[in-house]
């Protein structure tokens, strides 16, 4: 089944490019030495129908590992100005791995200035028909069409503010299909100066049409690419990197523990999102470790599960410097949410070496759910016993739990002073956008925030 990606905004797109690099380098990586050929070409096959086009622009041959074909990324790639467009494009095209189609683009000459109201209420909708076209045409390629994975950003304006106007036109175009959206949260010193606005509209738009809304926070992204990838001058193409090896190992084919559902977008969240006012997602992997240690470093199923399941309960964003202070305890002797961060559901993904022999079963506490979650549906793993990229095992978990709480309720608070002091409103107000907008926005968010915390 395939999924069609739309790269919205300079952050969406140069992650989107990243995304299609790194699903290929897993499958045809060195993780193929470790299975059969036939293995590996089922794999490879199965990447191919989910993130490529199954034809040549000429719509004569049909792509198969086995031929000789440069693979056609199904994305449709959207921006107000033409730069970081162009430069995605040559980046694939240099590679010589894979391509986009040459006619899956929107771009515009003048960009949304970081103005979230610019994006949603001018750009959009000169950019809607366009866009629904292109959108059309690579769906009625797919065979299977399996539904949308969005890439964007919160704190500018075309990301988030064009994100969100496209992403509530495609429920309503779509409104029988899975649609998820990948958002990269700011740093939290501020990378733009009404960034506190930007996602705060964008979130409590998405939270609306979205089906699931996956996040990565740059500062986290940030501390893995330093303090365990041992980067010294950081640039978002490794942040980019990050997410785009977060995002694949949760995307790339497998399979559940009984061999009978795959981790299609449907399946994953008809697990993770058992009640619409709990979308929030966010992925948690493990090992990071650098190429030059990596040759050095040998894990185990025991040892890396019991880092990540510690990493869930202590709400920590990578192995190192987890808090092993933090327990889970019985719903009884709970004084407060804060103990530990509770969850709604949780997917394990396990890749590589004896995937299927991992003691997978201290997820399954019920102390880590809440308590109306039934507990057959609160844990569920799926496995692939090919290796993912260079690591020999790699697991990865994707949660709908407690851990957006406190972000989100630091964005919501600096937006609401901001608001308070009427600092840049008007900026917003003259694209049409009403402070009663701005009041909804913080309405939905606090009530999301209130949904969690109780959880």
């Amino acid at each position: 089944m395939s999924l069609v990606t739309v790269q919205l905004g300079q952050c969406g797109n140069q992650i989107g490019g990243q995304l299609f690099t790194t699903v290929l380098e897993d499958a045809y990586g060195k993780g193929g030495l470790g299975c059969t050929k036939k293995e590996n070409t089922l794999y490879q096959d199965a990447v191919l129908e989910r993130f490529f086009n199954a034809e040549e622009p000429s719509g004569e041959t049909r792509m198969s590992c086995s031929q000789q074909v440069t693979p056609t990324a199904r994305a449709v790639m959207v921006d107000m100005e033409p730069k970081v467009i162009q430069q995605t494009i040559q980046e694939a095209k240099k590679s010589g791995k894979w391509h986009y189609c040459e006619k899956a683009q929107f771009c515009q000459k003048r960009g949304s200035g970081n103005n979230w109201a610019h994006g949603y209420s001018h750009h959009g909708p000169q950019a809607r028909d366009a866009v629904m076209d292109i959108v059309q045409h690579e769906v009625e390629k797919c065979d299977r069409f399996g539904g949308f994975l969005s890439l964007m950003s919160l704190a500018g304006g075309t990301g988030s503010g064009v994100g969100a106007y496209l992403t509530e036109c495609l429920r309503e175009e779509y409104p029988h299909s899975f649609l998820v959206n990948q958002i990269v949260w700011p740093y939290g010193t501020g990378e733009v100066i009404v960034q506190n606005f930007n996602a705060a509209l964008t979130l409590s738009h998405l939270y609306q049409s979205s089906d699931a809304i996956i996040i990565f926070e740059n500062d986290n992204l940030h501390k893995i690419c330093s303090q365990l990838l041992s980067i010294k001058n950081i640039s978002f193409q490794d942040i980019n990197s990050v997410i785009s090896q977060e995002l694949a190992s949760v995307l790339q084919p497998a399979t559940s523990a009984d061999c009978c559902r795959t981790n299609l977008p449907g399946e994953l969240l008809e697990r993770l999102v058992p009640d619409p006012q709990y979308k929030l997602l966010n992925v948690r992997t493990i090992p990071h470790t650098s190429e030059r240690a990596l040759a050095f470093s040998s894990f185990t199923w025991p040892g890396l599960l019991k880092h990540l399941r510690q990493m869930l309960i202590a709400n920590a964003g990578m192995e190192e410097g987890v808090d092993w202070q933090v327990k889970v305890q019985s719903r009884d002797r709970r004084l407060s949410s804060g103990d530990f961060t509770s969850s709604l559901a949780n997917v394990l993904f396990l890749r590589g070496k004896q995937c299927e022999t991992a003691d997978t079963s201290p997820f399954s506490d019920p102390r880590l759910y809440s308590s109306w979650v039934p507990r057959d549906a609160a844990f569920s793993v799926f496995h692939q016993p090919r290796p993912f990229h260079s690591y020999e095992k790699y697991a990865s978990l994707l949660s709908n739990s407690q851990s957006p709480v406190g972000p989100l309720g630091v964005l919501v608070g600096k937006a609401w002073n901001m608001f308070a002091s009427r600092a840049y409103v008007h900026q917003y107000l003259k694209y049409g956008i009403a402070e009663e907008d701005f009041l909804d926005s913080f309405a939905t968010l606090e009530q999301v925030i209130n949904n969690y915390s109780n959880l």
